[in-house]
C-alpha cells in the first residue's frame, strides 16, 4: 500500500491547472511543427510565403471595334518600321536590302568608310555649276565648270584606287566568294559619292580606323 501511494505521488507532481497548460502548449507546438514542415514556410516570418507569379505576359484583350483594331495595326506597323530602320542603320543583316547584304558588301563599306573620298564633293560641285549657269555670267560659269571637271577627274582616280583595294581584299579575305567583282566596284563607287551622313547602313568606322 505504501509503495502504491508513493508511485502515484511521484507521477502526479503537477497540479491540474499546470497539466491543462502543458496540454495546450503541446497542441500549440504540434501546430507550429506542422507549419514549419510545410513547403511555403519561410524562417523568421512565421507565415507561408505567397506564390510568385510565373512572369507570363497576359494576352491583350481583343479589340472592341474595327476602329480600335485599325489603331492597333497601325501602331504595330509603325513599330515594325522603326525597328527595321534602326536595324538597317546598324547594319543588321536581317533588315538590310538585298543590295547591301553579304560579307563582300560589308567589306566594301568598311573600305570606303575608313577613308575620305573625293566623290562626296561630286554632287556639290555639280550644284555649283547649276547655280552658275542660272546667273548667266560667263566668267563664273567657266570657272564653275572647270572646278566640276577637276573634281570629276579626281573622283575617277579615287574610285580606281578604291576598286583596286576592294578587289585585293576580297580575294584575300573571301577567296570562296561568288559575287561578281564588277558589282562590288559599282557598289563602292555609289557609296563613295554619297555624303557620309546619308550613307545607309551608317558607317561603323572612323577615318583611318583599321578593319
Amino acid at each position: 500500500m505504501a509503495t502504491l501511494f508513493r508511485r502515484k505521488s511521484a507521477d502526479s507532481t503537477l497540479s491540474p491547472a499546470e497539466e491543462s497548460v502543458g496540454s495546450v502548449n503541446t497542441e500549440t507546438r504540434s501546430d507550429e511543427e506542422i507549419v514549419h514542415g510545410s513547403r511555403g514556410y519561410t524562417p523568421g516570418k512565421g507565415k507561408a510565403t505567397p506564390k510568385r507569379s510565373d512572369g507570363r505576359r497576359k494576352p491583350e484583350p481583343p479589340p472592341a471595334n474595327r476602329r480600335e483594331a485599325y489603331k492597333r495595326a497601325r501602331e504595330k506597323s509603325k513599330g515594325d518600321r522603326a525597328e527595321a530602320m534602326a536595324g538597317m542603320r546598324a547594319g543588321d543583316e536581317r533588315y538590310l536590302m538585298p543590295r547591301d547584304k553579304g560579307p563582300e558588301r560589308k567589306l566594301v563599306r568598311d573600305i570606303v568608310d575608313s577613308r575620305r573620298t573625293v566623290g562626296t564633293w561630286f554632287f556639290g560641285s555639280a550644284f555649283v555649276v547649276l547655280l552658275g549657269s542660272a546667273t548667266g555670267q560667263a566668267g563664273f560659269v567657266m570657272y564653275a565648270q572647270l572646278l566640276w571637271f577637276l573634281i570629276a577627274f579626281a573622283t575617277l582616280v579615287d574610285t580606281v584606287l578604291i576598286c583596286r583595294k576592294v578587289g585585293k581584299l576580297v580575294r584575300e579575305r573571301l577567296p570562296k566568294s561568288t559575287v561578281r567583282v564588277s558589282s562590288l566596284y559599282f557598289y563602292a563607287f555609289m557609296r563613295g559619292i554619297t555624303f557620309r551622313r546619308l550613307r545607309m547602313p551608317q558607317p561603323r568606322l572612323k577615318f583611318g580606323e583599321k578593319f
